[in-house]
């Protein structure tokens, strides 16, 4: 998000009691912190749907943790640099977040499905008729913009807002000339 470099920042300088990055005795603000920004407590059904909504023909099966063992530099148990992941969805959360445990099976029985219909009906997608336009933020770490524009293209009508100003929160930082500027496009005034 746009002020995520910031809220990391502050939360990362105070990380160690006494702020010496030195000593190894992580600070409870800044435990308070992560579990504040990663622990899921107010909307659990992210977590539990953030793979498996993106699913077609074969479950996620956990597809970030699986894919951590192709790239060795992110093993922090070998004693390398702590490199972020992004907003990716890992068993182990839940198991370990308080909030996510009671929906650990259901977790798990959606990672393992193997019947997930298709996701678009192309053919539906080019030939609607409704008006329609989306915003593509260029430089967005969650959502490759090729793919979106990609996608976006196959969208009879489909009119896209390409931009670097916002970091995938535009609606939220910017919502009314954001919301504005898409309903112009839709309705062809941009």
């Amino acid at each position: 998000m746009s002020d995520g470099f910031e809220r990391l920042h502050y939360l990362l300088d105070e990380a160690f009691v006494d702020g010496a990055a030195s000593g190894r005795e992580l600070a409870d603000g800044f435990l308070l912190g992560v579990e504040a920004a990663t622990g899921h407590p107010v909307n659990p059904l992210y977590v539990v749907l953030h793979e498996p909504c993106y699913c077609q023909g074969t479950g996620p099966r956990w597809s970030a943790h699986r894919l951590l063992a192709e790239f060795p530099a992110f093993d922090v148990e070998a004693g390398g640099p702590v490199r972020f992941t992004g907003e990716m969805v890992y068993p182990w959360m839940v198991e370990e977040y308080a909030s996510l445990r009671p929906f650990r099976e259901a977790a798990e029985l959606l990672a393992e499905r193997d019947d997930w219909p298709p996701l678009y009906a192309p053919d539906r997608l080019a030939a609607h008729e409704v008006p329609a336009a989306a915003i593509v933020y260029h430089d967005d770490m969650y959502v490759d913009a090729t793919l979106s524009l990609k996608t976006a293209g196959a969208i009879r009508g489909m009119r896209t807002w390409v931009t670097n100003e916002y970091d995938h929160d535009g609606v939220r930082l910017g919502g009314e000339a954001v919301l504005g500027r898409l309903i112009d496009l839709a309705r062809g005034e941009r």
